[in-house]
């Protein structure tokens, strides 16, 4: 983990960024392109969207117009968006697909999610990530918000295993069941907000943290995620914030602070619980 090019192989040999700009909540407009195209320009690579935050238009004309002005080529990006509740199921899935790429501009995704376990559903919409896998169509397959038991229940009649869990994952939620069974399965873990919505950044014992590498409290979590082997997409539209979110790979942060951080635990959710949504 050198800059912000250093990748991870996924379980299928395909290099990921280990950092990415996440868009969730931003709306389609300027700000959005300016973001995605800021974040591109400053180095980042990988870029994460999804059908239901309903901004896919603009993620794609900022891609395409950092393309324009960088000369970087589509294959050195990579983007994710995600299939979302109400499209689960095998047609619908291929279909939403079809929709992510029109909306995007693009003629293929690096990543393809499952959005939610929906019960009952996101068997018959694996089988159709399978099928685009399969095809060539989409360079990596996964699944976000699934529990560990949700992946077993995916796993039995998968041909395909997931390549990524993106998950809630920040020091108020540490998921260590989670991960160490995507370790073991060599799923690789991703983590969603994980500056739990800013409400860590005036926590003192992070400041502490902070204080003695010289670094903001973001620094150090984003920082803390990626020593942790946890692909990490914190969201930003603000141009300084972009960047110094990516400012984490002159420093380590030493064994006795992981574990410091670590212990600010609390098996809090900001987000909904995988295991009892309704959407």
């Amino acid at each position: 983990m050198k800059n912000l090019q250093s990748t991870t192989v996924l379980n299928n040999g395909v290099e990921m960024p280990w950092f990415g700009l996440g868009v969730f909540k931003v709306e389609e407009g300027q700000e959005l392109v300016d973001a995605v195209k800021t974040a591109i320009k400053h180095g980042y690579r990988s870029i994460d969207t999804a059908a239901i935050y309903g901004n896919e238009s603009g993620v794609g004309q900022g891609i395409r117009e950092a393309m324009e002005e960088t000369g970087i080529a589509r294959e050195n990006l990579f983007i994710t968006s995600k299939v979302w509740n109400s499209e689960l199921g095998y047609e619908k899935t291929i279909a939403a697909y079809e929709e992510s790429l029109s909306k995007l501009g693009l003629d293929y995704l690096d990543l393809f999610l499952i959005h939610w376990p929906v019960e009952g559903k996101y068997k018959e919409a694996w089988r159709a990530l399978e099928t685009l896998y399969k095809e060539g169509r989409v360079k990596a397959i996964g699944v976000s918000n699934f529990q560990i038991h949700h992946l077993k229940d995916l796993m039995e009649d998968a041909e395909i295993k997931p390549m990524v869990n993106q998950v809630e994952y920040h020091p108020r939620l540490t998921q260590n069941e989670l991960k160490a069974f995507c370790k073991e399965n060599n799923i690789q873990l991703e983590a969603w907000s994980p500056l739990m919505q800013g409400q860590l950044l005036d926590n003192e014992e992070l400041q502490e943290i902070a204080n003695k590498y010289g670094k903001t409290i973001a620094q150090v979590i984003l920082r803390w995620d990626l020593q942790n082997g946890v692909i990490t997409i914190p969201k930003s539209t603000k141009a300084h914030r972009i960047e110094e979110n990516a400012d984490v790979f002159e420093f380590e942060l030493s064994e006795e602070d992981m574990q410091l951080i670590e212990s600010l635990n609390q098996n809090h959710r900001v987000g909904p619980d995988p295991d009892n949504f309704d959407f």
